[in-house]
């Protein structure tokens, strides 16, 4: 009989993960013991991912304010920063910016308009345009701002962002001026001495700072690289991917990521034969339409993953060949021949019409945003995910 399902993403409920636990043990027993509960085989070329989160708590992965503010303090020694780009959200850069503000006597905070980098609003382009702005070349300053739009409160959280960032700024024992541009070297009216919050943009933005003379251009990548005080760090990414555990905390991106997923392949395959693909994943890579909020708010999906999944799909769009090579054929001829163009295409279908609309990117980038949707971000408690049929196709029975 012909198999009739494809893809299926399953969300594995694990042990409440603390620091010090055997991630690489627990990932791997928890779907071992799922597929034995449930009479579920494993396949070759299955997918099990592990949510960061879970990966740092168990490493222990953590800075305070304090630790921030002592990192600060050393980069920028004359008590005052330029704090470009952050994106608005109190899960992801408040304690960042409370840490920041402690390390310094002013913080110029500059936010892009109308929205941040992962698409946050603080106006609307509606906003903007009847208030005659061109937001490629005006800089506002807080009172302007204020005088053209009042208060905006966040689509999704409520949140007064402007208010609530120069609030933590204050409390934290720093002035505040806030600042809204688009080029990031207007900052330099301000200061030369210039942090980057950017995530994805961060390069452009300090070859940009650089070359327009700023004295210190640092990025949240360059800050907590190291252990301050006995703290967690992370060398590749610093701040970045890090997310609010108290009101003096914050969990840092996950570190040493390789050995815990090629671990974790290993001990599947030690108990059951099966050589599954495994990865550690993040933000998906997706954006909302409603919210116009893309995801990633992640240096990248994934920071390890394993060797199978390197690479992007290189499929044929079924309904092109139905429309155009195959148009005079329906039923089972239609099928038979679809089977086998899908059985002779070539390895590379870059550039071929065939293929087009069938999304190459890269298979983590795809597989980590089924994965965050099926986790999502709340109480589900399925932190490892277990893809099964994900590099299935029309001919697999």
């Amino acid at each position: 009989m012909e198999r009739l399902i494809g893809t299926i993403s399953r969300g594995v409920r694990c042990p409440i993960i603390r620091q010090g636990d055997d991630i690489v043990a627990i990932v791997a027993d928890s779907v071992i013991a799922a597929s034995k509960e449930h009479n579920i085989e494993f396949g070759t070329k299955d997918v099990v991912a592990v949510t960061e989160s879970v990966v740092a708590r168990s490493q222990g992965n953590y800075a305070t304010t304090a630790n921030i503010s002592k990192d600060i303090a050393a980069k920028f020694p004359e008590g005052e920063v330029g704090v470009v780009f952050p994106i608005m959200s109190r899960n992801r850069f408040a304690m960042c910016l409370k840490g920041i503000a402690g390390g310094v006597k002013k913080v110029y905070l500059m936010l892009s308009y109308p929205s941040d980098e992962v698409g946050n609003h603080l106006i609307t382009l509606d906003q903007v345009d009847e208030a005659g702005l061109n937001p490629y070349t005006d800089v506002l300053t807080e009172a302007r701002y204020r005088e053209l739009f009042g208060e905006n409160k966040h689509q999704f959280t409520g949140v007064d962002y402007v208010a609530y960032y120069k609030e933590l700024v204050q409390n934290a024992g720093a002035e505040c001026e806030i600042i809204l541009a688009n080029d990031v070297r207007a900052i330099l009216n301000y200061t030369p001495y210039v942090l980057c919050a950017d995530i994805h943009s961060r390069a452009r933005s300090k070859r940009l700072l650089k070359a327009a003379g700023a004295k210190t251009v640092y990025g949240l990548d360059d800050i907590m690289t190291a252990s301050i005080d006995g703290s967690g760090y992370n060398e590749n990414y610093g701040l970045l991917g890090s997310n609010k555990a108290t009101e003096e905390s914050v969990k840092l991106f996950p570190r040493d990521c390789q050995p815990i997923v090629d671990g974790i392949q290993k001990r599947i395959f030690d108990a059951t034969g099966k050589k599954v693909e495994v990865m550690v994943y993040g933000d998906g890579a997706f954006k909302d339409p409603v919210g116009k909020i893309w995801e990633l708010a992640d240096p990248v999906v994934s920071p390890a993953y394993t060797a199978g999944l390197e690479g992007q799909p290189n499929e044929l769009k079924l309904k092109y060949l139905a429309d155009n090579d195959y148009a005079s054929l329906s039923g089972d001829a239609l099928k038979e021949a679809i089977k086998e163009s899908i059985k002779t295409k070539d390895s590379n279908l870059v550039g071929n019409m065939a293929s087009q609309g069938t999304t190459p990117r890269h298979l983590p980038d795809l597989i980590g945003s089924l994965c965050d949707l099926t986790s999502g971000s709340g109480d589900k408690g399925t932190p490892v995910i277990w893809i099964q049929g994900y590099f299935d196709n029309y001919t697999n029975a």
